[in-house]
C-alpha cells in the first residue's frame, strides 16, 4: 500500500480496519501503520449473500442470522481498535431495506462499531479510490465493480474519478430473477443479457465518447471468472471480449456452473456465477470493451486509505462537499463563519460535560456552514428547504447517516423544533443530536444582526440536559432583540428535552 501524507508519531503502532458490508460478502482489512505507510496485516472474507435474504425489502431470519454471526467474527478482531480507526459500511442491500435501523444496531452491537450506510454513488467513488491505490497511472481508466445487488461503473484518471454511476443490477440479483434454482438456458441467458443491456443504454455513448486507455474490475465475480478463463487457456492475461464468451457458452453447455466448481469457484460463489457472468458479457458488449485486467483492491481499500487520510490529513473531501453546497446556493459565506465559530466555542465549553466527539463537532461545523442555503428557494421555512437539499443532494465523502445528521441541524437550527425529525434518529445519535441542535440555534440567534460582534465573554455548562449559557449583561443590554430571541428560545427547546438557561454573570452568582 501507497505512503500517506503525514506519519505517525513514533511510538506504539497504529491499527486501522476497513469492513465492507456487500450483499454478497462480507469483507474486512487490518492494516498496521509502518514509517507513514499502511501494511495490510490480516484480511477476512465471509460470503454471507445478504442480497439473497432480501424479500419485499424485509431480511429473511436466515440471513440476518449469518450476518450477524459474522459481524461477530469480525468484532472479535478488532475489539482492540479504537471507533476512530474502524469504519464499517453497507451497500446495496442494506440501501433497498424498508427499516435497516434494526439490523444495523445488533450489527453495530456484534461488531462493536458504528455501521454506515453509502450511496451507490460514494460506492463507486471510494472503489475507485480503492483501486487506484494498486495501479501505475496510465491516463485514464475504467472501473467495472461486480457486487451482489448493483454494478459500479467509473470512469476517471489520476486525479479521481468524473463518472460515477451505479445501476441496479449485481450477480445475486440476475440469477435470483433469471436463473433459479441454477438452471441456465439459452433463453434465460439472453433475457438476462437484455435486460441488462437496456440499463447499460443509460451510459453506453457517455462513456465511450469519454473513452478510457485501460478497462478494470473489481470483486470476486472478475476474480473468478479470470482465474477459470487463464486455467482453461482461454486468455494468457485478464479477461478478453473472446474468452467470456467461452465462458458463457460452458456455463450454457453445462446448463449451469457446477461444473466450474473448484479451486477458482466455491459452491457459494457459484451459486450466483452465471449471472456475474451474464453482467461481465453485457459490460464488455454496450462498452466495447476488448479486454479486463482484475484488480485485487475495492471497496475495503478505498475505506481503508479514506479512514486513514482524515485521520492524518485535512479532511479534505466532506470540507469541500460543504463548501461546494454552500456555494452552489448562495450561502452567505461570512455569516456561515461567524455561526461556525460561535458553535465551536459552545461545542468546546460543553465537550467535557456533555461528552461530545470530533465526529459530533464535524456535524455542527458542516450544518453551521450551510444552515442558510434554502434561503436560495424561499425565505418562508428556509430551514426546511435546507434540510432537503441536504438530505437529497449528492455529498461526496458522506454516508447516508452522515448527510441525514448534517440535515437534521440544518432543519432544526430556527423556529418550533420540527419534533418529527427528533423521532427520526438513529436511537444511538438521538440525545447527542439534541444537544449539539441546541448549540446551533443558540449560535444562529446570536448572531441574528449578522455582524461580528459577538460577547468577547461567554461560558457555557451542563447538568444532564439542563444548560446553562453566560453572557455579559452589557452585551445582552445593548442587544434587546437577541435578548428577546434568547429568552423565547428556551421554550422552544424545551420541547426536544432541553432547559436553557441564558443568564448574565451576576445573575449566575447569586444562584
Amino acid at each position: 500500500m501507497t505512503d500517506a501524507k503525514q506519519a505517525a508519531p513514533v511510538g506504539k503502532p497504529e491499527y486501522y480496519a476497513a469492513v465492507d458490508l456487500g450483499s454478497n460478502s462480507f469483507h474486512m482489512v487490518v492494516a498496521r501503520e509502518e514509517h507513514g505507510e499502511l501494511r495490510v496485516i490480516d484480511r477476512i472474507k465471509e460470503m454471507v449473500q445478504l442480497a439473497t435474504g432480501l424479500q419485499h425489502k424485509h431480511l429473511s431470519k436466515e440471513i440476518e442470522t449469518r450476518a450477524l454471526e459474522c459481524l461477530a467474527r469480525f468484532g472479535d478482531r478488532l475489539r482492540a481498535l479504537p471507533e476512530s480507526h474502524v469504519r464499517a459500511v453497507g451497500t446495496n442491500t442494506l440501501r433497498r431495506m424498508k427499516d435497516p435501523e434494526a439490523l444495523l444496531k445488533q450489527g453495530e452491537q456484534a461488531l462493536g462499531h458504528p455501521i454506515e450506510i453509502i450511496s451507490g454513488s460514494e460506492e463507486a467513488r471510494i472503489i475507485y479510490q480503492g483501486v487506484a491505490r494498486g495501479v501505475i497511472p496510465r491516463g485514464r481508466r475504467l472501473l467495472i465493480d461486480i457486487g451482489g445487488g448493483s454494478t459500479e461503473f467509473i470512469l476517471g484518471n489520476e486525479e479521481g474519478p468524473d463518472h460515477l454511476e451505479c445501476l441496479q443490477f449485481g450477480c445475486v440479483r440476475v440469477t435470483q430473477k433469471y436463473f433459479p434454482e441454477g438452471k441456465v438456458t439459452r433463453k434465460r441467458w439472453h433475457a438476462a443479457r437484455n435486460a441488462i443491456a437496456v440499463e447499460l443504454t443509460r451510459i453506453n455513448n457517455q462513456y465511450r465518447e469519454a473513452g478510457w486507455q485501460e478497462s478494470f474490475g473489481s470483486s470476486g465475480t472478475w476474480k473468478a471468472i479470470r482465474n477459470i478463463v487463464v486455467d482453461q487457456g482461454w486468455s494468457e492475461r485478464g479477461i478478453t471480449a473472446w474468452s467470456l464468451k467461452k465462458l458463457r457458452s460452458k456455463i450454457l453447455e453445462d446448463q449451469g456452473t457446477d461444473d466450474l466448481i473448484g479451486s477458482h469457484l466455491s459452491e457459494r460463489r457459484a451459486s450466483v456465477f452465471a449471472g456475474g457472468v451474464a453482467i461481465a458479457e453485457a459490460s464488455f458488449e454496450g462498452l466495447g470493451i476488448e479486454r479486463m485486467l482484475v484488480s485485487d483492491y475495492a471497496l475495503r481499500e478505498g475505506l481503508l486509505y479514506e479512514l486513514y487520510g482524515r485521520m492524518h490529513d485535512a479532511d479534505t473531501l466532506r470540507t469541500n462537499s460543504i463548501r461546494a453546497l454552500g456555494q452552489r446556493y448562495g450561502a452567505d459565506i461570512r455569516q456561515a463563519e461567524r455561526v461556525a465559530s460561535m458553535a465551536r466555542r459552545l461545542f468546546d465549553a460543553l465537550r467535557v460535560d456533555w461528552q461530545l466527539s470530533d465526529d459530533h463537532a464535524n456535524w455542527l461545523r458542516w450544518a453551521a456552514h450551510i444552515h442558510e442555503i434554502g434561503l436560495a428557494i424561499s425565505h418562508s421555512g428556509y430551514q426546511a428547504h435546507g434540510a432537503y437539499l441536504v438530505e437529497h443532494s449528492d455529498l461526496p465523502g458522506f454516508s447516508r447517516q452522515e448527510q441525514s445528521m448534517v440535515a437534521h441541524l440544518v432543519r432544526n437550527h430556527r423556529r418550533k423544533p420540527a419534533l418529527e425529525s427528533y423521532d427520526l434518529l438513529p436511537s444511538r445519535h438521538e440525545l447527542v443530536m439534541t444537544r449539539i441542535t441546541a448549540l446551533l440555534r443558540i449560535a444562529v440567534l446570536i448572531h441574528r444582526s449578522r455582524t461580528d460582534d459577538a460577547p468577547d465573554q461567554l461560558e457555557a455548562w451542563a447538568q444532564g440536559n439542563e444548560l446553562t449559557v453566560s453572557i455579559p449583561e452589557r452585551w445582552m443590554e445593548t442587544r434587546p432583540l437577541v435578548a428577546a430571541a434568547l429568552a423565547q428560545e428556551a421554550n422552544y427547546v424545551k420541547k426536544t428535552g432541553i432547559t436553557l438557561h441564558v443568564a448574565t454573570p451576576a445573575e449566575v452568582q447569586q444562584t
